[in-house]
């Protein structure tokens, strides 16, 4: 089977937009720098999938994260497809909005962290530090008319400090929120989220005044878990998914980390579900096929699996 035979399941949104993460946080963590002319081809094949959000790079040092140290080369390649309110770019500072701003980018995105151990780790930063070094990146970023997203990692689990009560991220959340960002991206950065638990986060987050609607969701895959969250906080209302294409990602500051959830799986799932992406699954596979080639290992997506093994 090419596609998965559709049955429609009340309760569930008719249209989902895919926020594709490979590009940036798919490929951050590789150890070998992939060739910036490599990474726009990427780039190019997505958007030809049809995938209409592409998170493009990151304007963070290059000592923190080396693979991305050709974020203005990549976008002087990309031109025009590189740039507009759907090729957001992330920046973790008032440097690294400038770098971004004085080429073009129309939307950006921050990270902050739900725990003070990965602020720490990923920002050396408390929580409340992050909040303060950002607050004047969101006011700028909106002055420019840029739209912002708000990512916030380790809201399921840490694996130095363990469970995460749901008050504390819904606390992290709603300060980020209130800088004036337009959506927020909750990140289960090691994969260890649940249904039930996405549930319980979603309806406090919804309590506080944070709804479904300026809400993405960001799972790992570790525990083979990604797919089910998804659908629960489909259910919830939510209509924005984080995913990589091939299922390519993880973080250099969280080592249990692995991949996202692979955007191959997720069309296969909303395909049969009836739900909307506007993306070509066999442009999709055809492209994480090429991405894997680049790379030099087979693609962990089990659709990519399945359907390049079906040729």
């Amino acid at each position: 089977m090419r596609r998965p035979q559709r049955e429609t399941v009340d309760g569930l949104p008719g249209r989902v937009t895919i926020y594709e993460v490979g590009p940036r946080d798919g490929l951050q963590n590789e150890k070998a720098v992939v060739p910036v002319e490599v990474k726009a081809e990427f780039v190019r094949r997505l958007l030809a999938a049809g995938l209409s959000t592409v998170e493009t790079t990151s304007f963070v040092p290059a000592t923190w994260v080396p693979q991305l140290a050709d974020a203005e080369e990549l976008l002087g390649l990309l031109g025009d497809a590189g740039r507009g309110r759907t090729r957001p770019v992330l920046v973790p500072n008032e440097r690294g909005l400038d770098r971004a701003l004085a080429l073009g980018a129309e939307a950006v995105a921050i990270f902050g962290s739900a725990t003070e151990t990965f602020a720490r780790k990923n920002l050396n930063r408390t929580v409340a530090e992050s909040v303060t070094m950002f607050a004047p990146v969101v006011e700028r970023a909106r002055a420019e008319g840029a739209w912002v997203r708000a990512y916030v990692s380790m809201c399921f689990g840490d694996p130095w400090e363990g469970e995460v009560p749901i008050a504390q991220v819904v606390d992290v959340a709603q300060r980020l929120m209130d800088l004036g960002c337009d959506q927020l991206s909750l990140g289960d950065t090691i994969g260890v989220g649940t249904t039930g638990h996405v549930q319980r986060l979603l309806d406090a987050l919804d309590a506080k005044g944070i709804g479904a609607d300026r809400i993405g969701v960001h799972f790992h895959d570790t525990y083979g878990q990604a797919l089910a969250n998804t659908i629960a906080a489909l259910r919830h209302g939510v209509t924005v998914v984080d995913a990589s294409t091939g299922g390519l990602g993880g973080c250099p500051y969280a080592k249990s980390a692995t991949g996202n959830l692979a955007t191959e799986d997720l069309v296969w799932a909303l395909d049969g579900l009836g739900i909307e992406t506007g993306v070509d699954l066999e442009a999709l596979v055809s492209t994480s096929t090429w991405m894997a080639g680049q790379l030099g290992r087979p693609s962990p997506s089990r659709v990519v699996k399945a359907l390049a093994g079906s040729d």
